[in-house]
């Protein structure tokens, strides 16, 4: 499985209908869902279709066609996440009508080409499940506990600081994790 940590776009038209895909990490889609009906007001229809990973590392699917006929462009945009085995991935299609109607399997071509069009300026990275973990150190420990993160790859998602030292919130895969702990050592205090 692979996934995305931009927005790439791309836009295609046929016989005048405007197709403009967007294809973006899952925690982007609503703040751009609303965003996107923010800056084409004319648009007639937001397309989109998203493909996650639960809690259980079950495969979440959703599509909505948005007004266009039911299964022609909700699920055709899916079938792209799902063929290029995107998760944690979301496509939104904004859709300028043309004038000329398309029909179901036209309409089925565009919403596929236009979700493929936007995949292809994607720069991908393989899938790899994160976790966030809590921990605390004193202060003479914060550079390293800094350094550390650069050097394992561990995001710092919140840092704060107290009397006794900093408290961090980190996110990484179960290896980094691993090793960041091991070199760390007594450095660091796991919270709840």
């Amino acid at each position: 499985m692979v996934t995305v940590n931009a927005i790439s776009s791309d836009t295609i038209e046929i016989k005048g209908s405007k197709f403009i895909a967007f294809l973006m990490p899952m925690e982007y889609y609503e703040e751009e869902m609303k965003r996107l009906r923010y800056l084409h007001p004319k648009a007639v229809h937001f397309v989109s279709a998203t493909r996650s990973l639960n809690a259980f590392d079950q495969i979440v699917e959703y599509s909505g066609d948005d007004g266009e006929p039911k299964g022609t462009s909700g699920k055709p945009t899916l079938a792209v996440l799902q063929g290029h085995e995107l998760i944690n991935t979301a496509i939104i299609t904004v859709r300028y009508f043309g004038g000329t109607k398309l029909g179901p399997g036209g309409l089925v071509r565009a919403y596929a080409e236009a979700a493929n069009a936007a995949y292809s300026q994607a720069v991908l990275f393989p899938y790899e499940k994160r976790l966030v973990q809590k921990i605390e150190c004193d202060y003479p420990y914060i550079s390293m506990v800094e350094y550390e993160c650069t050097q394992q790859n561990i995001r710092i998602v919140t840092k704060n600081f107290g009397e006794k030292g900093g408290i961090f919130e980190i996110e990484g895969t179960s290896e980094s994790l691993e090793q960041f702990s091991h070199v760390l050592g007594r450095a660091i205090r796991y919270l709840s």
